[in-house]
């Protein structure tokens, strides 16, 4: 999909967020001279082709009390990752999950699927439910543990 100026005008005004007022899309028409209804159209256009992922809150998870941010990394059979991926998505807990290749032998892991805890206990309490739900599948796991806040941005389009 080629993007014409009004979706780069959009991008732009929503690469950093949605404004944080009761109606986003209408203040970014606003901005941008457009209908809501305009916005709305095409972003979902952009998101049905691919140029934008998704929409989303994005919460540091620090601030709200959530201190064990844990990647579990599963070793499964890459014939039932796709299957198992999508069961592990549907936890509530899990914020985001997706297959990722090996690296063998350093590194047999291709299913990623990140916890949330306020305890160290929470956070395995959710691995041992996942561990639960992939079963036999799962040959190993781990659990790293953030150790600091990155910097979370998508791709930016220069104004």
């Amino acid at each position: 999909m080629s993007l014409d100026v009004i979706d780069r005008q959009i991008i732009q005004a929503t690469q950093a967020g949605l404004p944080l007022v009761t109606e986003p899309y209408q203040a970014v028409a606003e901005q941008l001279g457009l209908t809501t209804e305009d916005v709305m159209q095409r972003m979902q256009a952009m998101q049905d082709n691919g140029v934008i992922r998704r929409i989303a809150a994005v919460p540091n998870h620090y601030k709200i009390g959530y201190r064990f941010n844990g990647m579990t990394v599963w070793d499964v059979d890459d014939q039932q990752v796709d299957m198992l991926g999508r069961r592990v998505a549907e936890l509530s807990f899990v914020s985001h999950c997706y297959q990722r290749p090996r690296h063998l032998p350093e590194w047999p892991y291709n299913l990623f699927a990140m916890v949330h805890g306020k305890t160290e206990q929470d956070a395995e309490q959710q691995a041992a439910i996942i561990a639960e739900l992939l079963g036999d599948s799962s040959c190993q796991h781990q659990v790293l543990y953030s150790t600091k806040i990155l910097k979370k941005t998508g791709l930016r389009i220069a104004g």
